[in-house]
């Protein structure tokens, strides 16, 4: 029973992850050793400014 406790938990990690779950953590991570001092947004900041740029640059989308 553990183990299929541990595979579901990594099942559900993962597809947090391919969601975009853990980027903010992330990206607090990377501001915090990179460029300490610097103010860090707010959860609603950053998703606020990604979704603004990816709709400003599409990239690869396939829409």
């Amino acid at each position: 029973m553990k183990h299929v406790v541990h595979v579901l938990r990594g099942i559900w990690w993962w597809f947090g992850s391919v969601m975009g779950d853990h980027d903010y953590a992330r990206y607090v991570h990377h501001m915090q050793r990179v460029h300490p001092g610097a103010p860090i947004p707010t959860e609603r900041e950053y998703w606020r400014t990604r979704h603004a740029e990816a709709e400003a640059n599409p990239g690869a989308r396939c829409c």
